[in-house]
């Protein structure tokens, strides 16, 4: 299953769509309730970027919680214009989960966590 079309509020490096409502130009695969892969339009706007950073950290703030700092090398290199671009990342490991059957993702790794 694709889900896509994201609420905004779940877009902090993707683009937004306009239009009623605007939605984050994202999608999640699932296989079997379980996330598979993760992808996005990225957001190449260095000033909407650091308004999303702002906006993050007045949330953080609200909520009793520390402000993090702005990530000013992704900013920087916005700035200097990033082409447009998307990305996906796939959990490999939790393809191998399905592929092979397997209920716990113990069952794929080539070695334990601990020994990493």
């Amino acid at each position: 299953m694709f889900v896509h079309d994201y609420p905004v509020h779940q877009a902090a490096l993707a683009r937004i769509r306009p239009g009623k409502p605007p939605v984050a130009e994202r999608f999640e695969l699932f296989i079997n309730g379980m996330e598979i892969a993760n992808g996005f339009h990225e957001l190449t706007d260095s000033n909407e970027q650091r308004r999303r950073f702002e906006q993050d950290n007045q949330r953080r703030r609200a909520a009793g919680l520390g402000a993090m700092p702005a990530d000013e090398h992704l900013l920087r290199a916005l700035a200097q214009g990033l082409p447009d671009c998307s990305g996906v990342a796939l959990g490999i490991d939790r393809l191998l989960m399905v592929l092979c059957g397997a209920a716990r993702l113990d069952q794929v790794l080539a070695f334990p966590f601990d020994r990493a």
